[in-house]
């Protein structure tokens, strides 16, 4: 076992005390959004080991079937297949999708011939990798999640009389529900350059002043003012509002469109940084690729359900670079699979940790470690509240 330090992203929509709160430091008055735990190339960890401290990449690419487990190795390569990420969102994130395994692959490898830097601010695929991911909410968790039913949206802009929201209603009287919100969508993403601010400002005023929507009056209200003019502020018209309490997770295949509003929460994910994006962001919105992308489908809230084993409750999806296992809140004895590395954190109290080979270690809030697949299970005692990610399916 090793213990960690581990990159935070300071991304403008990060929440200013919530990370450094669970890492126990004093906040610097800047935006602290993502703090990373694992070996992607764009923040990897460093491990401390006997020799000194070295980079987590480092310490896999020496030896990665006594690091990984040569399992691991035979299914994913020599790299380690899973991020976990806490996340810390004080403004909403980009409304965003992400590439399936084959579009990640083959989108990476069209940028890397065409000689794109990875840094560039226009590039789509920084890895070859695909992302579905799974959020575990520490905190009320506010996001947008998957497409509703049309009818839905159809219904909130009853009584709307703007340009834009009469042709949305066409679009999504649409008989198909796919085909009505991908032209709905379709729509707001390709607004012509000299309309889009009209059109989009005069639907926000009478959205204000007339529309119902539910949940939704607020949030396309408060997207708007935050980002005027963008069509994602309306999109969100298309999407799920969902409110996860602390201890409810989401699990987000390719192609689902979603959007982080607000909260703290644990992500786990495949090890990619691939994201495209349709609006509520400065970065690089590429239209033609996301909607080549998205999946359409109307379909419920992908809520993660967890099974309670060992003395843990363990989230397994799809996709199988990752499991997420919680521990506690309250008093621990849990084993943690070692089948596999392991990446573990402890958000709260102070927790031992005993390998079946190797020294144990003793572990307090904020701190993290990487478990080797040579160590085999850990045993997790203690007080506290403790998430760790596994390989998910071997």
């Amino acid at each position: 076992m090793h213990r960690l330090t581990n990159q935070v992203r300071p991304y403008a929509w990060g929440a200013r005390t919530a990370i450094p709160r669970l890492l126990g430091v004093e906040p610097d008055g800047t935006p602290q959004a993502e703090l990373w735990l694992g070996a992607h190339h764009a923040a990897p960890s460093t491990v401390h080991c006997e020799d000194g401290p070295r980079s987590l990449p480092g310490l896999i690419s020496d030896n990665p079937h006594r690091v990984l487990g040569r399992r691991t190795v035979e299914r994913f390569g020599g790299r380690l297949p899973f991020l976990l990420k806490i996340l810390a969102a004080e403004a909403p994130l980009s409304l965003q999708v992400h590439p399936d395994a084959a579009r990640a692959r083959s989108g990476f490898e069209a940028e890397e011939r065409a000689g794109i830097p990875l840094d560039a601010p226009h590039r789509n695929y920084r890895d070859p990798h695909h992302k579905p991911e799974l959020l575990l909410a520490l905190e009320p968790f506010e996001a947008l999640c998957g497409f509703r039913e049309p009818a839905a949206a159809h219904a909130d802009l009853c009584g709307l009389a703007c340009d834009l929201a009469v042709r949305l209603r066409e679009d999504l009287a649409l008989p198909e529900e796919g085909e009505a919100l991908r032209t709905a969508l379709t729509r707001l993403l390709t607004l012509p350059e000299q309309e889009r601010e009209r059109l989009i400002g005069d639907f926000v005023r009478e959205w204000s002043t007339v529309g119902t929507g539910g949940s939704h009056r607020a949030i396309v209200a408060d997207l708007a003012s935050r980002y005027p003019g963008d069509p994602g502020a309306v999109a969100a018209l298309l999407l799920n509002h969902v409110t996860l309490w602390p201890g409810q997770a989401l699990f987000l295949p390719a192609g689902n469109m979603h959007a982080y509003l607000q909260g703290t929460a644990i992500e786990v994910m495949a090890g990619s940084d691939n994201v495209l994006r349709a609006g509520l962001t400065r970065k690089h919105v590429d239209a033609v690729e996301l909607l080549d992308v998205v999946d359409f489908s109307v379909l419920p809230i992908p809520y993660a359900r967890p099974e309670h084993l060992d003395g843990r409750r363990e989230f397994r999806s799809a996709a199988p670079e990752f499991a997420l296992h919680e521990i506690g809140p309250g008093r621990l004895t849990a084993h943690i699979p070692g089948d596999g590395p392991a990446v573990l954190l402890v958000l709260q109290g102070r927790v031992e940790l005993i390998a079946e080979v190797g020294q144990g270690m003793t572990l307090g809030q904020g701190e993290s470690v990487f478990v080797q697949a040579d160590s085999g299970p850990v045993k997790v005692e203690g007080h506290g509240h403790v998430v760790a990610a596994t390989v998910g399916d071997l």
